[in-house]
């Protein structure tokens, strides 16, 4: 196979667009050399109406984050239940090669939880938004600014890193929104600011100046949390990645409140494959993640969801198929984005359907080790056409048997 490793869009494992690399649209990126995945399954991921972790099943959860290579893991919160705070303790004495964080009030008692817990960060949450913190918290401003001022002071003076957290910082005005930040940072203490979206409704264009007006006002890392009721949270995610955002929090498929969070697997993969931007990821272990998950959290997925869908690599079509059997030996990346070992997937698989085509039938004949003609592969593809309309699905390979038998009798 030729050498593709000068063109980032056409590697050995993937083939996507130069244009993502042409000039004049890489020369505006501007990735941090060590950005970073911060995970928030265990706690936002959780929120999503249905779901519930237990302490065991957090541990369990957290092994898989770190084995991924995430970087950081937000194990929860403390205060929520005896249970929670026992899954951050045992997460923290598991001793994982990522950083683990609580989440927190801005209330000082919460930051005196999460130090119990042994955690090295904290991430400090207050409403930001004026009309969020005068009629959902029925709180004055000078009450939220107070707050926050105190709990990220006392949690810095504790020895522990602060992530100040925003809520529905997207819906407040840029003023109001500036400023709140502004005096918590030089009355308490700020190591890290999300660009909190919370409730998903931001635009791809107006990322950048999210991005560059809180990093210009504040002079801190700036972390990306969108959620994804539009379904914009990969993209803005990337686009606060590429305008130098210095941390990306994430949950496993995309869990969490309402329409979830921005998904970790589309976006890990759509800055490697995309971007080039390898940071650390195990994209092998992607898959195994995101099934440990979803099947500890009871929720289903679509089979044909992005990077981990079960039947993501499954080939039904036709044309799609001939592509496959012509390029599954040489170079499969020419029939997919990307190759399904990449995300830990196996296949591709052709399997058998109305919109199968004379391929797919052959395929199936090979793997059943059944032999019939050309017009004996015909009359087997329209039966089987007629036969997916009555099950209203795929054939399964004794359904494919018991009618190529009966063809070639």
């Amino acid at each position: 196979m030729e050498e593709r490793s000068a063109q980032p869009w056409h590697t050995d494992r993937w083939f996507t667009s130069p244009w993502n690399h042409d000039p004049e649209v890489a020369e505006g990126y501007r990735f941090n050399d060590k950005l970073e995945i911060h995970d928030v399954t265990l706690r936002d991921g959780e929120q999503q109406a249905g779901v519930v972790f237990t302490a065991a099943e957090k541990v369990r959860i957290a092994e898989a984050l770190a084995n991924a290579g995430v970087h950081r893991i937000e194990a929860g919160l403390p205060a929520v239940s005896d249970q929670d705070r026992m899954a951050v303790e045992e997460i923290v004495k598991l001793g994982l090669p990522s950083e683990i964080y609580a989440f927190s009030r801005c209330t000082v008692d919460d930051i005196k939880l999460a130090i119990d817990c042994g955690v090295t960060g904290v991430v400090t949450e207050v409403p930001s938004s004026r009309h969020l913190i005068e009629m959902g918290y029925q709180w004055s401003v000078e009450r939220a600014v107070e707050l926050s001022v105190e709990a990220t002071k006392y949690a810095h003076e504790q020895g522990l890193k602060v992530s100040f957290f925003p809520i529905d910082a997207t819906r407040a005005s840029v003023a109001d929104y500036l400023d709140l930040v502004a005096r918590v940072a030089a009355d308490g203490h700020l190591d890290g600011l999300g660009l909190v979206d919370t409730f998903g409704v931001l635009t791809p264009h107006a990322v950048e100046r999210f991005v560059n007006v809180s990093r210009e006002r504040l002079n801190v890392p700036v972390e990306a949390h969108f959620h994804m009721d539009y379904g914009l949270g990969v993209a803005n995610s990337v686009i606060a990645a590429a305008n130098g955002a210095d941390v990306i929090q994430t949950t496993v498929s995309g869990l969490g409140e309402r329409a979830g969070n921005t998904p970790l697997e589309e976006t890990v993969m759509a800055l490697l494959t995309l971007y080039n931007q390898d940071i650390g990821i195990k994209t092998e272990a992607l898959t195994s993640l995101a099934r440990l998950v979803n099947q500890i959290a009871g929720v289903d997925q679509p089979s044909n969801r992005p990077v981990t869908g079960s039947r993501l690599f499954d080939v039904e079509s036709g044309i799609i198929s001939t592509w496959v059997r012509n390029v599954r030996d040489t170079y499969l990346a020419e029939a997919f984005p990307y190759v399904p070992s990449l995300v830990g997937q196996d296949g591709p698989r052709l399997v058998v359907g109305k919109g199968s085509g004379a391929p797919n039938i052959a395929e199936a004949m090979e793997r059943l080790g059944l032999k019939a003609s050309a017009e004996q592969q015909l009359e087997i593809l329209q039966r089987v056409k007629v036969r997916s309309l009555e099950l209203h699905g795929l054939l399964d390979d004794d359904d494919v048997r018991v009618i190529a038998e009966a063809v070639i009798g």
